[in-house]
This record gives structure tokens, sequence and C-alpha cells, in this order.
């Protein structure tokens, strides 16, 4: 029993003793921009940073999304290698490390799902001095639904207290200012319409304009001019989930195949098929391969049912529950356009994809860049520009 309480008080002591390094740790670091939102986080983390290192700021970033790093003040990145499934703690080392770097900013994505993870992170650990929201869409329900009233209101738990927020969401604005108010802190909306056309031809990679938007609005809090922000999100390396097509010939056809896995809410998806479509309208011909994960069953559904009011030729299914899925789609009456490949490989896929008549054809993978679609785009990447 006495060993018990002696344990107990030592576990206690510890607790203080670890809450109070981590207090001095964040003291070290001037700025801490902390990203959150249901998609664009990486993405938007990766643009605050390239626009704050363009700027002269010193800066460090730490990435959550398709493949976690840390981004270091010349830009160059290593992985995070994680020994066993995510935890918010996580947060705790990168700001360590961060506080011994002579930084000036620390822009750090939000890693916690459930709301009070997402409330414990900003208010106990990060304390940011800048909060992003990105967006707020319909995903993780299971956590933090039922709706998107709900998914909203844990997004808002990152909000800081006496700050600012910056966000390029529009259709729950209202209950976010409302949110914002509570934590008596000052909710910027960003609009798209600040970026152009012209702006967006910069980036080599798909990238979405409310992401730049709100970036560039960031960078301006800064006092980092618009050219120079620009020039240096440019130059930064994009997420391994952004958008990107890779053309591979065979047998005197050319397969364009657009790695669209991270937009994995039926709203991004759409946003990326319309942009896609628009840069290549010479193809008709157009192919959808989902990529299912037996953990994100809801998110394949939603995907599925999105292909209802779809012009489309054929819809692959990959990964862990294909069978599942091809029920469904049968359900919905999209079965004749559906095709199982179950798991498979890059070479045995394309065989697949090559059954069918056209000489051109535009190929959207959609759905999960973990499991069998991380193959699919290691794939094609490789074989890019040649004939297979």
């Amino acid at each position: 029993m006495y060993g018990l309480i002696i344990a107990l008080f030592l576990f206690i002591i510890y607790g203080i003793i670890e809450y109070q390094q981590h207090q001095n740790n964040r003291k070290k670091i001037p700025e801490i921009i902390h990203v959150n939102g249901t998609r664009g986080k990486s993405s938007v983390t990766r643009l605050i940073a390239g626009g704050l290192r363009a700027g002269g700021i010193a800066t460090i970033a730490k990435t959550t999304g398709s493949a976690p790093v840390i981004i270091f003040e010349d830009g160059n990145e290593i992985p995070i290698k994680r020994h066993f499934s995510p935890n918010i703690r996580e947060q705790l080392k990168i700001i360590k490390f961060a506080s011994r770097r002579n930084i000036n900013t620390l822009v750090l994505e939000c890693m916690a799902v459930r709301p009070e993870y997402q409330w414990e992170t900003e208010h106990k650990m990060v304390r940011s001095s800048i909060g992003v929201i990105t967006n707020s869409r319909p995903d993780h329900l299971d956590v933090m639904g039922p709706g998107l009233r709900n998914v909203t209101l844990s997004l808002c738990n990152s909000i800081p207290g006496r700050g600012q927020i910056f966000t390029s969401e529009n259709k729950v604005l209202p209950l976010m200012q409302k949110q914002a108010k509570k934590h008596h802190s000052q909710l910027i909306s960003v609009e798209s319409e600040t970026v152009s056309d012209s702006d967006m031809k910069g980036f080599k990679h798909v990238e979405h304009i409310e992401n730049v938007a709100l970036a560039l609005k960031v960078c301006e809090k800064y006092g980092i001019s618009r050219e120079t922000a620009l020039k240096g999100m440019y130059e930064a390396k994009p997420d391994v989930g952004a958008t990107e097509t890779f053309a591979v010939k065979h047998k005197g056809k050319t397969i364009f195949f657009v790695h669209s896995f991270a937009a994995n809410d039926p709203e991004s998806t759409l946003y990326i098929i319309d942009y896609v479509r628009k840069l290549h309208p010479h193809l008709e011909s157009v192919a959808f391969v989902l990529s299912t994960r037996e953990d994100r069953m809801f998110r394949s559904k939603q995907l599925v049912y999105m292909m209802k009011d779809l012009p489309y030729d054929e819809l692959f299914l990959v990964g862990q529950q294909t069978a599942a899925i091809k029920n469904y789609s049968q359900k919905i009456g999209i079965s004749n356009k559906v095709t199982d490949c179950g798991w498979v490989s890059g070479e045995k896929f394309l065989q697949k994809v090559m059954k069918m008549p056209a000489k051109e054809i535009l190929l959207f993978g959609i759905g999960n860049i973990h499991g069998n679609g991380s193959i699919l785009v290691n794939y094609f990447k490789e074989r890019h520009g040649k004939h297979v």
C-alpha cells in the first residue's frame, strides 16, 4: 500500500516538473502559429513557413498529414519516425526541439482529432500566438460529429485565448465568430478572391487558392510583402499528399494519373476534379480509383455516393474493403461502372485500366493515401513520362 502511495506521489512530482519544463520551453519561442481545420492543414503549414522563411524570419514547421515531417529554417526536412500510434504528446517534443534552435516562429499543424484533445493541445501545450482554421467539412464524424456544426465547434477548440484566428471558411463563419468571441479573440476572414490566377501559376503542383490566400494573410500579419511571401511559397516543398499528375504510356495508350488521395472528402475532391479537367479539356475518358481502408468506411461511402452525379467511365476499387464498397455501390445503383480490384500492385492495376477502350485516360486517385493508395502513387510517380 505504501509503495503505491509513493509511486503515485512520484508520478505527480514528475508531472509537475515536466509541465514546468514545457512552460519554460514554450517561453523560448516568440511566436507559434497553430494550424487546424478539416482539409489543407499540411499545405497551409508549409505555405506559411515558406513565406516566413522568404521574409527572413527564422522558422521551423512541423506537419502531421500524409507524412509527418519537421521542416528546418532552410526549408530542408526530415521525417518524424513513430514507434507507436500518433499521440498529441508529440507536440511537447517538437516545442522542446524548436526551443533549442533560437528561432522566431514555429508553425505547428494540429494533430488532435477528438474535441477534448484539440482544446488540451492549444490551451495546455501550444498556447499559440496566431491560430488558423483552414475550413470545416463533415469528416471524422464518428469522433467530432454527428454534423458540420459539431465539427466546427470541435475545430474552434484550437482558437487561442485573447489572440487572432485566421480562416478561409465561409459556410459556418457566424458560428466560428461566436466561438472566437467566447475566447476573446479576433477572427479574420480571408477571401480567396485576393489571389489571382496569375499568382497560382507559380505552383508546380495543384494548390488550393483558399490555402494560398490564407497563408498570404498570415504572412502579411508578420510584415512579409505579398511578392516575397509568394516567392517563398513557390519554392516550398509540397506535402507528399499534394495533388500531382503523372503521365504513363503503355501499349499505345497514355494514362494521366492524378494523385488526389489526400483530398478525401467530397467537396475537396470535386474541387480538384473540376480544376484538373479544366487543365485537360481534351481528355474525354475519365476514370477513378478509390483506395479503401477498413477504418475509413464512412469516407469511402461518401465518395462513392458522390460518384452518382459525376460523368465517368469506370470506378476502380482497391484496398482493404473493396467487397463491402462494391456492395454499397450496388445499393445506390452505380455497380455497372465499378470494378473490384482488391489489394493490387501498380502493374496489375495498370492492366485493369488498359481494358478501357480510350487511347487517353484521365484517372483520378481518391480516398486514402495510406495503404494501397500509396502503392499506386509510387508506381505512377516512378514511371512518369516513360513507356512501360
